[in-house]
């Protein structure tokens, strides 16, 4: 059907130009709103029993299991970036019901964390306190009768792992079983043990995430039976996990943390304006190994979209973010021209 010409009208040019502050990378930098830098990373660090054992991930590209013998030579290449901290997670030489290599003096992570301290001792160093690792049934408590994860025997158990950790001199020690009173078991346990200066990093919500599976692999920590989701948060509730990060701060916590972070930027963006506390974020095995996955088919450009990641995950307002790349991290911000995303 014929219709007649419209004449179009020519806008008025518009007055207020937001582009003209993105014109130039000297201006964006100078008036980028978030910061990434290498002292807000934490490089996470799996420690295997036994001597001479460097086994690659696979689900993790640039990742593997290290015996303690074979540490010092990721030691220095993180000192050399200049990450401030690690975080270890122990593979035990044996599993038992009770997880007891959690505490032993001798196991994986006390070892670690006395080699590391005597190697760097500016090196923040943050232990890991769960029995998933060290359990035979892969759970992060010890069970009843029932099968169900004992959450009140199981603190006790926290609180011994964390001392030992402490007493090998771990910097910090972050409880992630998620069990209920697990801060102030430990926080008495350290204090009691004249380890007062010892700080804990509350895993206060971590969430019962399908983005954990490349970890299992890593860690060895798959549960035999069942799931994590009667102790881990519900990913569907932002309010239940302000409530668990408020009676960690009021049992005696130093720094809280959401897991994973990517999906829940909203979480981490309320618990910032919930506490003054320090807050962390902890971008999983799982956003990671995607990541990885698409870049080596060509699908993204893995530097942009994994800056692009953690500079959102700075911005929702986390202080300090535990990510598998935090050493290419460190590089790409050494580098000429670094930008953000």
């Amino acid at each position: 059907m014929w219709r007649p010409e419209i004449e179009l009208r020519t806008p008025e040019p518009p007055r207020i130009r937001p582009r003209r502050l993105r014109a130039t990378d000297t201006l964006r930098r100078m008036l980028r709103e978030t910061e990434l830098t290498v002292n807000q990373l934490v490089h996470p660090m799996f420690v295997t029993a036994g001597s001479g054992i460097e086994r690659p991930i696979p689900s993790m590209p640039g990742h593997s299991q290290r015996s303690v013998d074979k540490l010092p030579l990721e030691l220095d290449e993180i000192v050399a970036a200049g990450i401030p901290a690690v975080l270890l997670f122990g593979l035990p030489e044996s599993k038992d019901p009770k997880g007891s290599w959690a505490w032993n003096p001798e196991g994986p992570v006390p070892s670690a964390i006395t080699e590391l301290k005597r190697r760097a001792p500016d090196t923040v160093v943050i232990a890991d306190v769960c029995l998933c690792e060290y359990t035979s049934h892969g759970h992060c408590g010890v069970l009843d009768d029932s099968r169900l994860v004992d959450n009140d025997a199981t603190l006790p158990l926290l609180a011994q792992a964390a001392v030992a950790y402490a007493e090998a001199g771990a910097d910090i020690v972050a409880p992630s079983a998620m069990m209920d009173g697990q801060v102030a078991a430990i926080r008495g346990a350290l204090d009691s043990a004249g380890h007062g200066g010892v700080a804990i990093l509350a895993y206060a919500a971590k969430f019962a995430s399908a983005f954990y599976g490349p970890f299992r692999e890593a860690a060895g920590s798959t549960p035999a039976f069942g799931d994590r989701r009667s102790y881990q948060l519900d990913p569907a509730n932002g309010r239940e996990a302000l409530r668990e990060m408020r009676l960690d701060v009021d049992e005696g916590a130093d720094m809280v943390m959401v897991k994973p972070a990517g999906p829940y930027l909203d979480v981490i963006k309320r618990v910032r304006e919930s506490t003054t506390l320090p807050v962390a974020a902890y971008q999983v095995s799982g956003e990671y190994a995607m990541l990885k996955a698409a870049s080596e088919r060509g699908w993204i450009d893995e530097r942009r979209a994994a800056m692009e990641s953690l500079v959102g995950i700075r911005r929702a307002g986390a202080d300090v973010i535990i990510t598998y790349y935090a050493k290419q991290v460190a590089r790409w911000l050494r580098e000429p021209q670094n930008i953000a995303v």
